[in-house]
């Protein structure tokens, strides 16, 4: 089952002028690749298609994407997108294709709750958030959209873990080291401002020199 459904047609011409025409005309290019099949570059909408891109849950979800003129179904993951780095806006997409059971590894958001009221928080800590994806590996039907941190008994100095975190059934982190997550950081010290008179004074004796003695 796919959350998310793109209509596409075949792009029969590859390469940089051809790909400027095609956004130029409101189409968004894209290709398919892996599955044991060959790759199938398409076009997509652009404005449809940016819509979809604004919600987080399309880059962890599967999609079917309907090409028209093209034989079999694609049901893949969104792997890459390449944007624009003035306007940042969409150029390229890249879809790989995948099946239900296959095992997948994907970028999955971190989501902290209960934070705001954590006693870490009421003593004036920051919550610092030194992760803000996991590498979750899991089945191409059951990636978490995101992955939430329950905060709510954080004291200054405290850090979760990768280890004190609770993944969703079936999915797993691989990883050698107990690396950081978040971390509940003291308040930053305020650094004193100078008042007037002081740097009035400063600048006196600064600009005073001494006359010299006849």
């Amino acid at each position: 089952m796919t959350d998310f459904v793109l209509e596409a047609e075949i792009r029969e011409k590859t390469g940089k002028a051809e790909t400027r025409r095609l956004r130029r005309e409101g189409k968004l290019p894209a290709i398919i690749y892996g599955g044991d099949k060959p790759d199938l570059p398409i076009t997509l909408d652009y404005n449809s298609t940016s819509k979809l891109l604004s919600d987080e849950h399309f880059f962890t979800s599967m999609i079917d994407i309907k090409v028209k003129g093209s034989r079999g179904k694609n049901t893949a993951l969104l792997k890459a997108t390449q944007w624009c780095p003035i306007y940042d806006t969409a150029k390229h997409l890249d879809f790989f294709r995948v099946s239900s059971s296959d095992s997948v590894t994907v970028e999955v958001p971190i989501v902290a709750i209960n934070h705001e009221k954590c006693p870490g928080a009421i003593a004036g800590g920051l919550l610092d958030l030194i992760r803000h994806t996991l590498e979750v590996t899991s089945r191409a039907d059951a990636i978490p959209e995101h992955i939430e941190i329950d905060c709510s008994n954080l004291e200054i100095g405290d850090t979760i873990h990768i280890d004190d975190i609770t993944l969703p059934e079936g999915s797993v982190v691989t990883h050698e080291v107990n690396f950081t997550v978040i971390n509940m950081s003291a308040p930053k010290k305020a650094e004193p401002e100078a008042t007037a008179a002081t740097d009035e004074a400063a600048e006196t004796d600064t600009d005073t020199t001494e006359a010299p003695t006849e």
